[in-house]
This record gives C-alpha cells, structure tokens and sequence, in this order.
C-alpha cells in the first residue's frame, strides 16, 4: 500500500515525532508534523488504536486519508515510557494486532499461508535466542521469585493480571468480567494446583490499577506482586491462563499450555486454548510459523543507539546488552562527592534492580544511606582509596576511562567512558585492582579476541587517544641516524604519580624532571622528544618544566601537535605511568616504563619495575579485551543509554574536529578558574599551617 501513497505522513503526536526517522524508513513518506489538522495528502500517523491517537484518526477520516498506525514492538526496551527510544516498531495499514473487532496486517499474515520454511527456520533460532537471553517486551523484570514458595510436586497454573482499561483488553473482545470468569476457571479446572497472579509491572508500581488483585486477595490466592522476568516464571513449567497479554504469547514460546479468555494476536490458530472464539481466523499454524510472522515480518528493528534499521538478531544482541548491564548492577549505591555534571552518565552506567544512585556530597549521608540499604559508596579515585579504610561498607572507585573524551575533563567535557573499581584503582599498583585480577586471571575465548583486535585496529586507523584533542599542526622534523624517543609528561600531582610505583623523588618533585632526567642518562645519545600533558599546557595543572631542565634532558619540545602522529613518527616511547604509553602499544610501538602502570608486567613493554602479582604472558588483543572491553563501562551522550565501545567509538567520530562551541569555551576557562582557585586555597592551608608552627 505504501507504494501507492505520495506526499508527508502527518504526525500529531510528540512521541511519534521524536521517531520521524524510524516513520520515514518504515512508512518510505516523510513526516509532517501537524498540530490541528491533516494536509490534504499522503497519510496520518498516529499511536494504534489507542484514545491517544484519536485526533489523528478523527483527522484522517475528515481528509478521507489512509491512518497509519505505529506501535511498539513485541521486544521493546528496558525500560517502559520514552525514556528510551523502542528497539522495535510495528506499523499496522489495515488495523493494530490486539485489536480484534477488525482484522490487522498481522492477521492477514497469518492468515495468508504464505510464511516460508526459510523463516520458519530463522524464527525458530530467534525464539531459542529470546529464550536463552530471557527477554521481553520490557527488561527489567528480575529472575528470582522473590521468596514464592510452590510446593514440591504440585503442578502450577499462572493466571495473567492486565492494566484496566487497556485497549488490547477490549480489542481482545474481553471485559473486566473476563478477569473474573478467568480466575474463578482456573481455580475449578485445577483443584490441586498452585493458582498465582501474575500482577502487571504497572500495578505493582501503582501506575494503573489491574483486574486480578481484589479478585485473588478475596480467595486467599498467592500474587506474584513485583518486577519478575516472564521467563522465570516459565521455568516452574506453569499453565497459563490470559484474557489478551503478551505474557500468553512468550509463554507459548516458552512451550507453555495457554488457555485465553479473549482474543489475543496469537489465539485462534490452533496452538491454544480459546474460550472466545474467533470465526474469521481459520488458518491452522506452527509456532514457527506464528513467531516468523510476529518477529519477521511484521516488525521493523532499529539500533538502540544509532537508530539506523537492523535485523531482529541484532536487536535481540542489543537488548541482551542493556538487559546484562542493568542486572549487572546488582546491589543499590549511594554516589559520593561526584561532581554535578557527571550524574547523567554516572546514573546511566549504575542505573539497576535498585534504581539509579542516590548521590550526596556528605559523607555522614553516604554512611547513613550506605547502611540503611545496605548498598555500595561510589566515590571518585584516591577518595575512595581513603573511604575504604574507614567506611565499613563496600566501596566503589570511579575513574576516567581510557577512551574518555573529545576534550579534557578538567574542562567539564562529559566522559563516555568511566571504569568502576571494586578492589583498587588501575593506576595504584600497590594494591590489587579489577583490571589487574582481569589480566591475571580471565581467560578470554575467540570470539572476545577477535572483537578487541577490531577495536585495536579502529582505534589506530582513527588515531583514537584519551582526549582527542584536535592537531595544531606541529611539524616534526626528526633526525634520521638517531634513535627517536617519546616522552609524555604527566600532571605532577595527579594521583596516578602520587600513587606511583616507585615514588617520585621528593626533592625533585616533578614526575616530568625526574622522567627526563632519568630517559637521557639511560639513552645519552638519543633525540629526546618531551611532550608535555594538555592539563599542564592548557590549563596550567602542576607539571611545567623550566627551559633549563628542558634545554639540558630533551632535543625537542612539541606542545601543540596531538599525541597520536607523533607515535607513528618515534622509535620508542619511555613513561613513568602514562597512559600514553597504553596508547603506544595499541600502535605496537615499544614502550619502556619507568613506573608500574596497570599495562606493565604483561610481557608487553620493557619494564624498570616489577611486580610479585603480574608476570602472565598476555597478548596485545588480550590486554585491549580487559582494558577497553570489560573493565571500563561506556555511555551514549545521545540515546543516554549504557553502551558497548563500539558505540562510543562513533560517537567519538561525531564530536572530534568540531569548532568547541561556546559552552565549550566558558568550560575551558571555568576548569582554569577551578584549578588556580584549588591552587590558592592548597598554598592557604600551608602558610596557615606555617603560621601555626
């Protein structure tokens, strides 16, 4: 029909516009949007069937224009509600699939007889890969009954609540009646079964009210009354009885028995129970065959970050992802000290079964919350070093991650990557970390090597570092009979060097001094480069050098070109921890460490220091698994989702060579302001401390 439709889709709904690229691909119309009335050509959107999209239907019939109705799909999101954009849409021309009283797309579909065995076959992988990453329409349902005792040997029967009111009851040919015949059924037909309500997560919330739970509460029943993944529930092997969700469709794919008391999408076609029957549905299907049509045809997929279309696999991936990051936030955490700007992407990457992070800049309040609900303090860096001697309770350290930005973070540049520690910190090698316990012990299959050499060679091939500060162009006219080394400076009070393995000398008490110092009595006959770091150049943190220092231990000094080039240019670079030196061996340039960063004692760089707790053998792809895949956690400044590295790779494209905008340039002068204003209150404190002396 599509092909036959010319001109805009008019859009009246907000939440609808906000997906005009996705009704652009799905519809092949561009979107209008429209406030009081339709054009008078192409087609109305709106929201299937539901009371929200009555104007634009009213619209459409008025202009005698075809209604395109838009839903979301049967494998949604995390989260309900427009927090986050649906990894999956419907677009129905005829109908909408829960609505009964008139046939649908889907209907016809199945109706037709036409699904092949070759999408029978690719939906019976799509339903065992749905099944093996217990996924739904929304996913944040936990896996444990929450204490649901069913006694041993007695057979189960769920019976399904729904919200009241909800179009998909009365397009299912049912009523709040319906609920009532259904319970008082399942409770005759199995005298010596467990009968359980299955609540709707919007009841239990107190969003909507339901059917079932006065009816259950007045027999005494049991009700399953919080957040539950549907496939924990198909694990007790239950029969289950629905008037319309979508909770009947998954168990059948679940194999469970359904028995329907309305009309649902998948009743009719022979694979359940209807006590309502349907006359004009008279194709008799396969599971395989119902699943191609709902999951293959009928549904569009588009990525949840980049909402370009993909295909349901990839989808079902991407939802498994968000679904093991929720859930991989196990334990509530209660946020210290972490500065304003960053709780966006903090509470993206921690959001869990315990809801996003409560966060506070007092440590009395992070103690008292930590222990009323028995959660984790998050803290940043060397403060939570400190906090774990005394808190009591577990004690996360949050830090930049290793891909972090388009711009400096002491410039207020939102990070897309941070690494949460539970043991350590990666760049305090006095003690154990998660990145070092990674390296000493994962064993990481094909398939996660195979994805981090990708990585490693996208990061080269898009000369990918920390900070990504755009070249000014520096030229670098080196000596060809010459060994050519690199060194980066550090920031000299920065706690990767206050933290360092060996200490910095005291007496010079420059990280970048004693480094030179040590690089050219080392390599007296090497052209010495010193790159000093942004922090020091750009916002005059500790760390500069005087130009005697620089005249006497290095050739050259290059301040204004970027990083990367510049390791394609040298022999080796030598550091004392820098992350630079991370950077270096991605680009299989040898590194020589003067420190004990986290990628020292692996075999991979030439190490000063050793280490009792390091000394596996681990490959370059190796390392990059650990330390841009699974130590660091990622997010997405546009979709405000967790993501891969992937993801934040191409974000990182977007936002590198832009002019800096004037948020950007206020930022840049408010972190010099910080730092010079930190700089005057560290010198109060000693001469008051002198003073007192």
């Amino acid at each position: 029909m599509s092909e036959s439709l010319s001109g805009p889709v008019h859009v009246f709904s907000l939440g609808l516009w906000r997906l005009r690229g996705e009704i652009a691909h799905m519809s092949g119309l561009t979107p209008q949007r429209s406030l009081f009335t339709a054009g008078s050509t192409g087609a109305v959107a709106g929201w299937g069937h539901k009371p929200t999209a009555n104007r634009a239907r009213a619209a459409a019939q008025r202009r005698h224009l075809p209604y395109l109705a838009f839903e979301d799909g049967f494998l949604r999101s995390l989260h309900p509600g427009p927090g986050q954009r649906p990894s999956s849409l419907i677009l129905d021309r005829s109908g909408i699939y829960y609505d009964a009283r008139g046939p649908s797309d889907l209907e016809t579909i199945l109706q037709s007889g036409t699904i092949s065995s070759e999408e029978c076959t690719e939906a019976s992988s799509l339903r065992a890969l749905i099944a093996s990453r217990r996924l739904s329409k929304y996913n944040t349902g936990t896996d444990s009954l929450d204490g649901l005792i069913v006694p041993a040997g007695r057979p189960v029967v769920i019976v399904v609540d729904q919200t009241r009111d909800d179009q998909s009851v009365a397009g299912g040919l049912a009523n709040a009646a319906s609920f009532a015949t259904m319970l008082e059924a399942a409770v005759n037909e199995n005298p010596a079964a467990a009968i359980i309500a299955k609540l709707h997560p919007d009841v239990i919330t107190g969003q909507k009210h339901g059917y079932l739970a006065q009816l259950v509460a007045h027999r005494g029943g049991v009700q399953l009354a919080h957040n539950i993944c549907p496939w924990a529930v198909f694990d007790l092997q239950p029969k289950i009885y629905t008037v319309s969700s979508q909770f009947g469709f998954e168990a059948l794919l679940a194999g469970c028995e359904v028995i329907c008391f309305g009309v649902p999408f998948y009743a009719g076609w022979g694979l359940t129970e209807d006590r309502t029957p349907i006359a004009r549905r008279t194709a008799k299907l396969s599971l395989d065959q119902l699943s191609a049509a709902v999951y293959l045809r009928y549904t569009s997929y588009f990525d949840a970050w980049r909402r370009n279309p993909v295909d349901a696999a990839t989808a079902i991936d991407q939802l498994d992802f968000l679904r093991r990051q929720y859930f991989g936030n196990a334990s509530p955490v209660v946020c210290l000290g972490i500065a304003r700007w960053k709780h966006k992407a903090v509470a993206a990457m921690l959001d869990g079964p315990h809801g996003k992070p409560i966060f506070t800049r007092s440590r009395s309040t992070a103690m008292k919350e930590a222990r009323k609900r028995k959660a984790a303090i998050v803290a940043w860096g060397v403060n939570a070093l400190s906090l774990r001697q005394h808190a009591g309770v577990p004690v996360i350290a949050v830090e930049d991650g290793f891909i972090r930005s388009a711009g400096l973070g002491a410039a207020f540049v939102q990070p897309l990557s941070l690494v949460f520690d539970r043991q350590g910190l990666y760049y305090d090698a006095s003690r154990p970390s998660d990145i070092e316990q990674l390296l000493a012990l994962a064993d990481f299959d094909k398939q996660k090597i195979t994805r981090a050499r990708a990585l490693r060679l996208r990061l080269v091939a898009e000369h990918v570092t920390k900070y990504n500060l755009v070249d000014e162009g520096e030229a670098a006219d080196l000596p060809e009979n010459r060994t050519v080394i690199l060194v980066p400076g550090q920031v000299a009070d920065d706690w990767a060097v206050k933290l360092g393995i060996p200490p910095v000398d005291p007496a010079l008490a420059n990280v970048n001094a004693e480094l030179l110092a040590s690089v050219r009595q080392r390599n007296p006959g090497a052209y010495v480069i010193f790159k000093p770091h942004p922090d020091v150049e750009h916002l005059g943190r500790a760390g500069a050098l005087t130009a005697a220092i620089e005249k006497c231990y290095a050739d050259r000094i290059i301040r204004t070109a970027s990083l990367e080039p510049l390791l394609g240019l040298v022999d080796r670079l030598e550091t004392y921890c820098s992350l630079a030196g991370f950077e270096a061996l991605l680009r299989e340039l040898p590194v020589v460490v003067h420190g004990l960063p986290f990628y020292a004692g692996w075999g991979l760089t030439g190490d000063l220091v050793k280490s009792e707790r390091r000394g596996r053998r681990r490959t370059l792809d190796e390392l990059v698994a650990a330390a841009v895949i699974d130590y660091p956690r990622y997010w997405d400044p546009v979709s405000a989702l967790p993501c891969p590295p992937e993801v934040a790779l191409d974000r990182l494209s977007q936002l590198r060579g832009r002019q800096p905008s004037a948020f950007a340039r206020v930022a840049m002068l408010a972190g010099r302001a910080l730092i010079a204003w930190r700089r005057v209150w560290a010198w109060s404190l000693v001469q008051v401390r002198k003073a007192k002396e």
